[in-house]
C-alpha cells in the first residue's frame, strides 16, 4: 500500500502588536467602529484569533491601545513654545487634534466609549495643564479649564464625524459644505424662518472656520473670567493680549 507522507506545516507567522493595531485601524477607516472585531483583526493579519489575545485580552484593549497610539502621534511641539501667546498655543493644539482625529473618524467614535486614562492621554492632559499654568491660571482653575477645552474640542470633532453619512474617510470640507448647503436650502421658511435664513451658516457648521470661531469665543470667556471686576489684571492672571504673566526667577537671599 502506498504510504501518505504527512504535509509539513510552514513556520508559524510571527505577529507584532503594531501589526494588530495597523489592522484594527484599517478596519476602522474602512467600515467604522462596527467593523472591528478580534476575529476581523486576526483575519486581516492572517493569524488565528488566539494570536491577537496574546497581546490584547479583548476588543476593548485593542481600542484603548489604538487610541493611545493615535494620541502619541499628536505633535506637541506645535503648542510647546512658551514664547508664543497662550491663546495661539491652545489654537495650535486644537487644530492638531482636529487634523489627527478627523483623519480616522472611526477612532473618534471609540474615544468617547470609555475613559481616556492611558499614559498618552494623561501626558496630553498634563501638557495642556502646563500651558494653562503658563497662561496664569491657578491650580484650581487650570484643571477645570482643561476639561472645558477638551470637552469643546472632542465634542466638536465628534459632531463633525457623526454628520458623515457613511463610514470611512471624510469628504473634503468644500464638498461637504456644498452638500450640506443643498440639503439645508430645502428648509421651509414656515414654520422655521430663522433656520431657513441661516441655511448657509448651518451648512458650514462642520468647517474649520466654525471650529475656530467657537474656540475663540471660549477663550474670550476664559480670559474675561480671570479678570477682576475693576478691569485691572489680577495677580498672576491672564493677559488680554494672550500672554501669561511673566515668569521671574525666584528671589535669592543676598550674600552674607
Amino acid at each position: 500500500m502506498p504510504t501518505t507522507v504527512p504535509r509539513r506545516r510552514g513556520p508559524r507567522r510571527a505577529t507584532t502588536e503594531d501589526e494588530i493595531l495597523d489592522a484594527a485601524l484599517a478596519l476602522l477607516d474602512r467600515g467604522g467602529a462596527a467593523a472591528v472585531s478580534v476575529r476581523g483583526v486576526a483575519a486581516r493579519v492572517r493569524v488565528a484569533p488566539n494570536a491577537v489575545y496574546t497581546y490584547f485580552p479583548d476588543k476593548a484593549a485593542v481600542v484603548k491601545a489604538l487610541v493611545e497610539r493615535l494620541l502619541s502621534e499628536v505633535n506637541r511641539d506645535v503648542f510647546a513654545d512658551r514664547a508664543q501667546p497662550w491663546r495661539l498655543r491652545v489654537e495650535a493644539l486644537a487644530l492638531e487634534l482636529r487634523q489627527r482625529l478627523t483623519a480616522h473618524p472611526g477612532v473618534v467614535q471609540l474615544m468617547i466609549s470609555g475613559p481616556m486614562t492611558g499614559p498618552q492621554a494623561l501626558a496630553l492632559h498634563e501638557a495642556l495643564l502646563d500651558l494653562l499654568a503658563d497662561a496664569g491660571l491657578g491650580p484650581a482653575d487650570a484643571p477645570r479649564t482643561s476639561y472645558l477645552l477638551f470637552a469643546y474640542i472632542l465634542g466638536s470633532i465628534v459632531l463633525v464625524v457623526a454628520d458623515a453619512e457613511e463610514p470611512g474617510p471624510l469628504p473634503s470640507e468644500a464638498e461637504w459644505i456644498a452638500a450640506r448647503g443643498r440639503t439645508f436650502a430645502g428648509t421651509p421658511a414656515e414654520p422655521y424662518p430663522r433656520a431657513a435664513a441661516a441655511a448657509s451658516t448651518r451648512a458650514a457648521y462642520i468647517s474649520t472656520e466654525q471650529y475656530l470661531w467657537g474656540l475663540h469665543r471660549l477663550l474670550d470667556g476664559i480670559t474675561t473670567s480671570t479678570q477682576p471686576l475693576s478691569g485691572q489684571e489680577a495677580p498672576g492672571g491672564i493677559h488680554q493680549d494672550g500672554h501669561g504673566p511673566a515668569r521671574h526667577a525666584p528671589a535669592t537671599s543676598p550674600s552674607r
